[in-house]
Parts: structure tokens; C-alpha cells; sequence
């Protein structure tokens, strides 16, 4: 398995582009199952997860062309019925978190499929009632199998219908939370149904917001794209379509995160800056400086970056929230970013379970940090008093990877981080890009 050696104190500079959403691609690649036609992505990042979901397109009988740099062109035009009920179907999508939005499209494309609990990363429980309880409300009905250890998916024939294959039903639901993948699975099942679905408490986030626009370019009937209350009218079929993907917001926080730690001047070009949300104004609290020049960030060099107080003088908190709150898949690098900070700041990852346990890395590391229990770390920065040491590291998750190489790029000596197909899966040619702006990062077997 492979690991990084990452040789610490080494400057940034110049420039870097943000891969295409990593979040977004799983969802239209998802969404090319619901039509014959073909489907033409850009900007789709070469990626673990995204090339994992490509492999398993192609098992079910989506044709797939590359069609130039990053660009692909999906031809879903005879889906096996069959393979979707396989035992093969069922591994392979055991092995990837976000095979779970195949089920809407899937369901509304054939009427059944086999589903097995999803792998992916390792931060706790993460529940799957709201995709569920969304497409049984649409009219599927799911049993479990134990002796496949899968889900059993079907839609029968609704009242009154009279076309030949068996459509789901549109209706009002609200759902139990505002889960980005429940809600895109909900939407790509209810497109094609029979009558109109209200979907409220809707996640909001761009990508969900980029899924609707290609589906209305694709022929469905979307309303309150970018509200949290969705409202679609159901068409019988969709056509082909052309569609770009967003730049990674993550990847975005991930190098404004790079350039405050190491004190580097940086410039993150194609950001798609109105997207980034309140990403920007959450690294100015804790103090870094940033410029916005068109849709490019600057990142002055700084020696200190002071974290704010709120106005009745209390310790800043920043925690995650569903969009337009803090992205939960950020909290992790400003943790790592306030350990060099003047002053302190109390992390709350609110959103999911485990996500901090990596920090006792960091405190071997020599950062001070007091995690006062799952959810919750206090960060004292150093003011860059004190360096970070070099540290042997294993990366549990995406996240958390990209925050251990970002405290390893800042640090003392040589680190090992171990189980980087994890950072892999989030993050094309990361050393490659990185080593380009000056890092100092070494890819071993």
C-alpha cells in the first residue's frame, strides 16, 4: 500500500488550479442512467472515487468514450436489468460510498435493482433513512436478503398507469434531514415519475444545485433550484446533454489552508469564487489573509494570522453546518490551519461522527489541542513558536489525509503518511500538483 514521505518547511509559490467537484461528478455520473442519449462531462477529476463509479457505470452497460482532456461522453442506452440484481453489482458497490445514488436513478430507469450497504470512508455512522424513506414515499418498496447481505429494491405499477413499465409516484415529503446525497438520489428518482414531487428541507449546496440544472437541461422539470424547498414536476423520459463540473470548494480550502501554514503567497486560479460560500470569510477568522481578483484567490505570504474573537470577546467557534453553513469536509484542514494561529478557537464537527479522532496525530506532532470529546477540539495556536514535528501518520479517511499532509508540509523533518489511496480517492496528482508550487512530497510503495 502506498504512502507519502513528506520533507516539511518548504515554501509555496505560484499557482494551482482546483480539480473539478468531486461531490458533484458522483451525482451526474449518476445521473447519465436516466436516459438513452449520451451525456457529455467535463471537468471530471481523475480520481479514485470517480473512476471506481466510472468502472461500475460500465459493468451495468453505460457505454463510455473519453472525449478529450477530463471530458467523457456516457452512452446509457442498454442497462442490464440482470446485472443489477448480481452478486458482482452488489460487491462492487459495497466498496464505494457513493454507488448509494445509483438507487434513484436506477429505480426509475428499471423498476429493481440489489443494493448492499455502502463502503467509503471510516467517520462514523452515517445512515441511510432519508434516501429510503424518500424513495419509499415515491412508491418503492425495499426488503433485506440476508443471504446476499443486500437491499432488494422494486417500484410496482401505480393506479391508473398505463404506460408499460412500472413508474414511480410523485408527493410531498419532508425530509428527516438535509442530507447532499439523499436529496440527490430523491430528485433523480422523482425527475421521471408519474405527477409532481415537493421536496422541502432540501440540501442547497452547488452541487445539488448543478445536478438540477443539467437534468432541466436534460428535459425534467425543476423548480426552487438553489431554495431548500424543490418542487418537480415528473416527465416521461429525459434526452442527452453537455455538462461542466464545478471547481472542488474543497480543494479551494485545502490550498488556502496550504499557503496560511507554510506562510506561502499562492494564487488558486478558476475557483468559481460565488460558489466557495462562506468558505472565504472562514479563513479570515481565524485570521488569513485573502484577495479575491476575479474567480482567483490570492494568498499573501504571512508570517502570523491572528484568530478573531466574537464581539462579546468569547472564543471564536466554527462549526459545520448544512449550505449555506460551513462545509463539514473543511473542518478538518482549519483545524490543522489553527494550530500555527495567534490565539485560540474551539472546532465543533458537528455533521458526523469520528471525524476529529485524528488529532492525537497532531498532538504527537506538538500542537495543543484538547478534543473535549467527539465533536468537539480546542485549538491554542502557536503563533509559529513553536514548529510542528515530523510524525509517522496512517490516513483514516479522505479528510483527515489532506489535513495530516498539510500539518506534514508545515512540520519539522521527514513524515510518513501510510494508506494514501484514502487521499487518493479525493485528490488527482496531489503530490505532483503540490511538488510543482514548491512541496517537497515523495510517493513510495
Amino acid at each position: 500500500m502506498a504512502s507519502f514521505l513528506v520533507e516539511g518547511g518548504h515554501k509555496l509559490s505560484g499557482s494551482i488550479t482546483p480539480q473539478g467537484a468531486k461531490n458533484e461528478a458522483l451525482q451526474v455520473l449518476c445521473a447519465t442512467l436516466l436516459t438513452r442519449e449520451k451525456v457529455v462531462i467535463r471537468n471530471l477529476p481523475d480520481i479514485l472515487d470517480v473512476n471506481n463509479l466510472i468502472d461500475l457505470l460500465r459493468y451495468v452497460g453505460v457505454e463510455v468514450e473519453k472525449a478529450g482532456n477530463k471530458s467523457y461522453v456516457f452512452t446509457a442506452r442498454d442497462i442490464d436489468g440482470q446485472t443489477v440484481l448480481s452478486k458482482e453489482f452488489i460487491t462492487r458497490c459495497n466498496r464505494l460510498r457513493g454507488s448509494v445514488m445509483l438507487i434513484g436513478p436506477l429505480l426509475a430507469r428499471l423498476g429493481s435493482l440489489a443494493y448492499a450497504t455502502p463502503g467509503g470512508d471510516k467517520i462514523g455512522r452515517r445512515r441511510l433513512d432519508t434516501h429510503f424513506l424518500g424513495l419509499t414515499k415515491l412508491g418503492a418498496t425495499y426488503t433485506y436478503d440476508q443471504t446476499i447481505n443486500a437491499f432488494l429494491f422494486s417500484v410496482g405499477k401505480q393506479d391508473g398507469q398505463t404506460d408499460t413499465r412500472a413508474r414511480l409516484k410523485g408527493c410531498y415529503m419532508l425530509l428527516d434531514e438535509a442530507s447532499v446525497t439523499g436529496t440527490a438520489n430523491i430528485i433523480m428518482a422523482a425527475v421521471t415519475a408519474m405527477g409532481t414531487t415537493t421536496i422541502y428541507n432540501a440540501a442547497c449546496e452547488p452541487y445539488i444545485q448543478q445536478l438540477c440544472r443539467m437534468l432541466n437541461f436534460m428535459g425534467a422539470h425543476i423548480n426552487g433550484v438553489g431554495s431548500n424547498l424543490l418542487t418537480i414536476e415528473g416527465v416521461p423520459s429525459l434526452h442527452g446533454t453537455e455538462h461542466t463540473l464545478l471547481p472542488d470548494m474543497i480543494e479551494v480550502g485545502s490550498f488556502i489552508g496550504m499557503a496560511a501554514i507554510t506562510g506561502s503567497e499562492l494564487t488558486i486560479k478558476d475557483t468559481s469564487y460565488n460558489d466557495l460560500g462562506i468558505i472565504p470569510d472562514t479563513f479570515r477568522r481565524l485570521g488569513i489573509r485573502l484577495e479575491q481578483h476575479g474567480d482567483d484567490i490570492f494568498i499573501p505570504a504571512q508570517e502570523h494570522y491572528q484568530i478573531e474573537s466574537f464581539l462579546d470577546g468569547s472564543i471564536m467557534t466554527i462549526a459545520d453546518a448544512p449550505w449555506p453553513g460551513l462545509t463539514p469536509d473543511l473542518i478538518s484542514v482549519i483545524l490543522v490551519v489553527a494550530t500555527q494561529a495567534q490565539g485560540s478557537v474551539l472546532i465543533h464537527q458537528k455533521m458526523f461522527e469520528s471525524r476529529l479522532f485524528f488529532v492525537d496525530k497532531l498532538i504527537d506532532m506538538g500542537a495543543q489541542i484538547i478534543l473535549c470529546d467527539p465533536h468537539r477540539a480546542v485549538v491554542i495556536g502557536h503563533d509559529r513558536k513553536i514548529q510542528l514535528r515530523h510524525n509517522n501518520m496512517t490516513s483514516p479517511d479522505i479528510r483527515a489525509g489532506i489535513a495530516m499532509l498539510i500539518a506534514a508540509m508545515s512540520a519539522s523533518g521527514t513524515s510518513r503518511i501510510d494508506h494514501i489511496d484514502q487521499i487518493d480517492r479525493g485528490y488527482e496528482d496531489i503530490e505532483k500538483r503540490l511538488n510543482a508550487i514548491g512541496a517537497h512530497i515523495r510517493r513510495i510503495d
